[in-house]
């Protein structure tokens, strides 16, 4: 008899991906989207049939349509989080709905009997807040969402996770819970409900930065972070664990040298030079966006992912097939003009 799970979520990026693994593995699947009109768009993506694959109107920020979407699932993925391309005004437009959705989904599924549940943090709450230079990240590590460095999407990640484990600790006997935290989602697109993390590919791939920034991140290929999921729904023992998935560092004129290698011609508008620090830093002044990652210049935040090799086997592929993949949808998708 075919588990079932509840993916949150189910119109974003990372869910998406997750969603289809789940079906070509045989589970049936429950997603939440915040209105059912997005079904008839999401359907043809997704796969499935009506029988499995049920779409659920529910929001982070309200009960409703929770506890009918968790109805009958063994397993729960929680993989939606509020996120916003501009900086909030106020922080806790972000932490809120993280945080709350989070213990509203963990509450109900508890309720619901559900056996495991899987939340999907970031590497956003282990590796900010440490001081400048080069640092390298494990499982134990925790972001500092006191320090400067923790925008307001760094804050909502951590204490989202906290707060998950906190209630666990308190509430959740009988319910298994673990975490992964992914690093910069890349990977293919089948259309504009993509991870921010690809957002810049699109702004390398169409010539609207006129260099690159000392800035970097962690990579892992959405296909992959799809894989972890459904792994760790059904491997024994992994109450209380915690995933970090990542690949390499990559600074940004990394990657922008991987696309100019692999795809020449589409890539031809990808800057070639880097950004003078002080050049970055007087653009932040102008730019609120800029100006939350201004104190990331130079940082190297080395995310390892031995934990999920060893204990599950896991790894993530090449980070320049990634890149390349990631570039080749937005151009085929029309994203970006070439």
């Amino acid at each position: 008899m075919s588990k079932t799970v509840l993916v949150s979520g189910g119109s974003g990026y990372i869910a998406g991906f997750i969603i289809q693994q789940l079906l070509a593995e045989g589970w049936m699947v429950h997603t939440t989207v915040r209105s059912l009109k997005r079904e008839v768009e999401l359907r043809p993506l997704l796969g499935g049939s009506a029988e499995t694959l049920k779409f659920f109107a529910a929001d982070l920020t309200a009960d409703a349509g929770w506890a009918e979407a968790m109805e009958g699932c063994s397993h729960a993925l929680h993989v939606a989080s509020p996120f916003s391309s501009k900086p909030p005004r106020n922080p806790d437009d972000l932490i809120i709905p993280a945080r709350e959705g989070t213990i509203r989904t963990l509450r109900i599924a508890k309720a619901a009997g559900v056996q495991r549940f899987v939340q999907t943090s970031s590497v956003a709450a282990i590796a900010y807040g440490h001081g400048k230079g080069h640092h390298h990240f494990t499982e134990a590590d925790w972001t500092n969402v006191h320090s400067r460095d923790a925008y307001a999407y760094v804050k909502s990640k951590t204490i989202a996770e906290r707060a998950a484990r906190d209630w666990m600790a308190k509430e959740g006997a009988g319910m298994e819970f673990l975490s992964i935290n992914p690093a910069a989602v890349l990977g293919p697109v089948w259309g504009r409900d993509f991870s921010a993390s690809i957002e810049m590919v699109n702004q390398l791939l169409s010539g609207a930065l006129p260099g690159c920034p000392d800035l970097g991140f962690g990579i892992v290929d959405v296909r992959d972070l799809a894989d972890l999921h459904v792994r760790v729904l059904t491997e024994p023992g992994l109450d209380g664990e915690r995933f970090i998935a990542s690949g390499p560092f990559l600074k940004m004129i990394e990657v922008a040298q991987i696309l100019r290698t692999a795809m020449p011609l589409e890539a031809r508008n990808v800057p070639t030079r880097r950004l003078p620090d002080w050049l970055v830093r007087f653009a932040a002044t102008f730019n609120p966006l800029i100006r939350q990652v201004v104190g990331e210049l130079g940082n190297v935040r080395d995310a390892s992912a031995a934990h999920a090799l060893e204990r599950l086997g896991w790894k993530t592929r090449p980070a320049e097939q990634s890149i390349v993949d990631c570039a080749k949808s937005l151009i085929a998708q029309g994203i970006v003009k070439v």
